[in-house]
């Protein structure tokens, strides 16, 4: 996979104050993981048990119970989850050309800062990507960093394959005239691509995939254990470490898993073995917004397939998706869609880290309006549109970073269906 310096798309973030600042944002909220964690998860709770009567908390700070014992362990575990934060912002910056020092132009902040002959204080100058990020963008990093046990872990096979595998199954039968060794003929759009993990697979099948992402969280942690990481089971993640609801015990809290569950780049110099195209060129990222990228004149009847999973309710306005995805599906290509429909737009405002865009920009998904469909009338308005419904069946229940020891499981019925562009 290409290095993210070299992802193609219309996502220069320094060409727009506006992108930049996205940037920053999500870049100082893998920076401040660990010290935001260690104060919003344990010490607050330390507080708030310290101020119990004391007969009460010496109680329960004794065996069999030892709740400070298990405080100290979710520390212990924060700071394991914080050496991924921190290996994903290190590529973050090598991948922008900006570094931790200050000592990079595109990251310097010398405002109010006496200057020396050379330029700012070494000494009091600090990055401008500091301290700037935002609640949000907190929760989204400590998100993410949760995601890898769905995408990157072996406990996250079953999630996976009850998500991936319809759409791996379906592809081999459609495309069953062509050849493994020729299944690179065959590309393969998946807008959503997140931490990759999708995309990664299509390709191990064979096939040549296209991941497409927005999100600098998402595009920063697939880099990052796409092209940094350098073993299999290299990193510990404790994906539910943060989380005090709903467990049996503190061990299911406190639940281990090694990531990757393989080395991708190892993976796929593998998978290149019996092909004529190496599975490296096979397998690409675009950084941009989906309906901006995909609609432009360059991307017309490009793609033999789409794949989309858990995809299609983060549209603001779904009519903008449909109308992309036909721009660029072949003639007798199909659409692939696996997921529910929790429509985002009706659930919360604005998004902090979403783009305020400049003046004569393509807003792409941020165009004002949205709507929220039933699965009936998306089917409808995939025919409105020219689309051939091929089938269309309920999925088994299927979880998405869903805990599956806890005590309240977070699952979906997910759609499956297969249309076909006329």
């Amino acid at each position: 996979m290409e290095e993210a310096g070299e992802w193609e798309g219309d996502f220069d973030p320094f060409a727009d104050p506006e992108e930049r600042r996205v940037l920053f944002a999500v870049l100082d909220s893998f920076r401040q993981y660990r010290r935001t964690a260690h104060y919003n998860v344990t010490h607050v709770r330390r507080q708030n048990f310290y101020a119990l009567p004391s007969s009460q908390w010496e109680l329960l700070a004794s065996p069999p119970f030892l709740i400070l014992d298990s405080f100290n362990a979710v520390d212990d575990a924060i700071d394991a989850n914080a050496e991924i934060a921190d290996k994903i912002l290190e590529a973050g910056l090598a991948a922008y050309g900006l570094d931790n020092k200050a000592t990079s132009p595109k990251a310097f902040n010398t405002q109010g800062l006496k200057a020396t002959q050379h330029g700012a204080s070494p000494s009091t100058a600090r990055p401008a990507w500091h301290d700037t990020t935002t609640t949000r963008d907190l929760e989204k990093a400590r998100s993410t960093i949760r995601q890898f046990y769905r995408d990157w872990s072996e406990e996250g096979l079953k999630e996976r394959s009850d998500s991936y595998e319809p759409v791996r199954l379906a592809l081999s039968k459609h495309f069953k005239h062509i050849s493994p060794t020729s299944r690179h003929q065959i590309q393969i759009l998946v807008p959503g691509a997140g931490l990759g993990r999708l995309v990664f697979d299509l390709v191990q099948d064979g096939y040549s995939a296209e991941g497409n992402e927005i999100s600098y969280h998402q595009l920063l942690a697939s880099h990052f254990i796409l092209n940094r990481t350098t073993v299999a089971n290299e990193f510990i993640l404790y994906p539910w470490a943060l989380h005090f609801d709903n467990h049996l015990s503190r061990d299911h809290q406190l639940q281990k898993v090694m990531i990757p569950d393989v080395h991708p780049a190892k993976a796929l110099y593998e998978a290149s073995q019996g092909h004529e195209v190496p599975a490296s060129e096979r397998m690409s990222m675009t950084a941009a917004d989906f309906c901006v990228q995909y609609r432009s004149e360059g991307e017309e009847s490009r793609f033999d397939a789409v794949i989309t999973v858990f995809f299609i309710d983060t549209a603001p306005n779904l009519l903008n998706y449909i109308e992309t995805v036909r721009h660029c599906l072949k003639s007798g290509g199909i659409w692939i869609n696996t997921g529910p429909l929790l429509w985002h737009s009706g659930k919360e405002q604005r998004n902090d880290d979403e783009r305020k865009p400049s003046e004569g920009r393509n807003l792409g998904i941020g165009e004002a309006g949205s709507v929220e469909l039933t699965h009936d009338e998306v089917m409808k308005l995939l025919e409105y549109y020219g689309f051939e419904i091929i089938n269309s069946e309920e999925t088994a229940q299927a979880g998405y970073i869903d805990n599956p020891r806890s005590m309240q499981p977070h699952t979906f019925k997910p759609q499956h269906w297969i249309a076909r562009n006329k």
